[in-house]
Parts: C-alpha cells; structure tokens; sequence
C-alpha cells in the first residue's frame, strides 16, 4: 500500500476551498503547473469534459491545457511519446495493455450510441448487414470497441462498409444519405447527435454477448427516454472512462488533478448530462484492473482514509 506523501505537508488551502500541494505551484514566480490534457474530438463528452476541468482549474495552481483528438488511441499514443501528460481513454482500450498507465480516476460512463436515419429502413441491430456504418475516428476508442460489438452482433469483416470519420462529418454524411449508420461512444446526449432526423438503436441484446467474449468492462445501462429530444428509452451498453497519466506525471501534480476531481465534482459534469453522469469519489476510484497514480492515491487517502 501507498501511503501519505511528504509534499502533503506543505498543503495550502486555496480561497476556491481547493487543496492543493504546495509543491505544484512553481518556483520562485509561483507559476501553475500546466498539464496537457488529451482529450477528443470537439462537440463529444471527452472535449466538453476537458475544457470544464480546464476551466475550473483556473487559479488552483494547476493550468491544464486541452489538446483536441481523435479519441482514446490517439491519446494513448501521445501519451506514450510524452507529447500528453494525462489523457481520457476509454477502459477497454488500456485494459489488455501488459503495462497500462496509471489513472487519476474513473470520471464517467461512455454509452455506446448506434445511429441510424429516423425513417430509414433500419430498426435493429441485424438490419445493419450490407450497411455503411462508420466507426469512430481513426484513433478513437468507438473504433476499437465498435470493431468487437459487430463481432459481438455476428458480422464478419466483409458483412458492412466501414469507415472512420469524425463525429460531425459522419453525422452530415448519414444526413446526406452517403452513411447509413454511424457509432459513437460517449455521454448523453451528445450535443451532434441531437437532431430529429436521427434515431438510436437498442443495443441491450448485446451486452451480455459482449462481456461473455471480450470481458467485464462492458455494463448494461439504459438512455432514458427524452434524453434525446422525443426518444423512447432504450438499452445500451456502458463503457467506464479513465484518466489515466503518464507514469512520470510528478506526484503532487497527479495529487492536485485528483482534488480537483473530488472537491470540484458537480461542476465537471456538461450540462446537458446532469442526470445521466455521476462524479463522487466512489466512482473516481473505481478503476479496476488500472492501478492509481501514486499521487491520486494520496489524494483519496486524505479524504477517506
């Protein structure tokens, strides 16, 4: 077991009711710490975090700097090569990794989101066979998840065209008939996806298929109804979303990123997502088979012991 860190003792308690080591806060200028934080791709959950966290951090002697991406592989790359200090990723994509990088803290759920035409001629999942489905951005964790739900559904590699845009042009080519459904996975709503002439498809015969092939990180959860504006509810599957750091993100840096979770919680939900996304600190912690950043385990020490 980790326990407390020595920087804990020079703590400050900033007017905002933040704690924070005093460590982060620079030298003798008492610059903020910045963090590059890599994200996604603009108008989804993981940017619309992003730019909340970087908001809220303002003045608590962190600077987190947003850097906008494809999604969760992108991210990890750029963490790897330590062009990111901390990332969002999507917990099946760093799951199978022999040397995962340590997480902050679970922040939220991603629903897996399958969008068809509204008065289209697909209605269930089996209508998709011979369709042009797009599957994420290159570099998204939908990519790499959707790839195991069609496998999960029974479609073989040649049974649907795929491709790999960003969100807003897939959603302007299923507009314009040159799609025929697109995946997305993120929290609800997706601001993009709030237009009436598209409808989601129920998902929730697959989650059981999913977790029996691919494992326990895939949860049943439900959109409830008029979360899109005049839905039904219907059954998706969650996916839990990690920040996770690079291993030599310094200790009090990780130590502050994780305060500013547990005390700043209710302000680093978007909006339009209140009701359907949580952050408390038994969530945070819940990172599964990911181990804690030595410094966020500090963190949740200081408040829960």
């Amino acid at each position: 077991m980790i326990g407390r860190r020595g920087l804990l003792r020079g703590a400050s308690v900033l007017a905002a009711g933040l704690v924070v080591p005093a460590a982060i806060t620079g030298c003798s200028g008492g610059a903020a710490a910045t963090v590059r934080l890599a994200a996604g791709e603009q108008g989804g959950f993981y940017h619309a975090f992003a730019q909340l966290l970087s908001h809220t951090a303002a003045g608590s002697g962190l600077r987190i700097e947003t850097v906008t991406t494809g999604g969760s592989a992108d991210n990890l790359a750029l963490l790897a090569r330590g062009a990111a200090d901390v990332a969002l990723v999507l917990a099946d994509s760093v799951a199978d990794s022999p040397d995962p990088p340590p997480a902050i803290g679970r922040v939220y759920e991603n629903y897996l989101q399958l969008a068809v035409a509204a008065n289209g001629p697909i209605r269930t999942v089996p209508d998709l066979r011979g369709a042009r489905i797009n599957l994420g951005a290159a570099g998204s964790g939908a990519t790499h998840t959707g790839q195991m739900l069609l496998s999960a559904a029974g479609f073989t590699t040649d049974a649907l065209t795929r491709t790999h845009l960003p969100l807003r042009e897939a959603v302007t080519a299923l507009l314009d008939g040159q799609l025929d459904a697109l995946l997305w996975a993120g929290g609800v709503p997706t601001a993009a996806l709030v237009i009436p002439q598209l409808r989601l498809l129920d998902l929730g015969a697959l989650t059981e298929p999913m977790r029996e092939r691919f494992g326990y990180l895939y949860d049943p959860v439900l959109i409830p109804a008029d979360t899109y504006p005049g839905a039904p509810a219907i059954h998706t599957i969650g996916v839990a979303n990690l920040l996770v750091a690079a291993p030599t993100l310094p200790e009090a840096t990780a130590d502050a990123l994780t305060e500013l979770l547990l005390t700043h919680a209710d302000s680093l939900v978007p909006a339009e997502a209140a009701g359907t996304q949580f952050l408390d600190a038994r969530s945070l912690i819940g990172t599964g088979t990911v181990p804690l950043h030595p410094g966020a385990t500090t963190a949740y020490r200081r408040h829960h012991g």
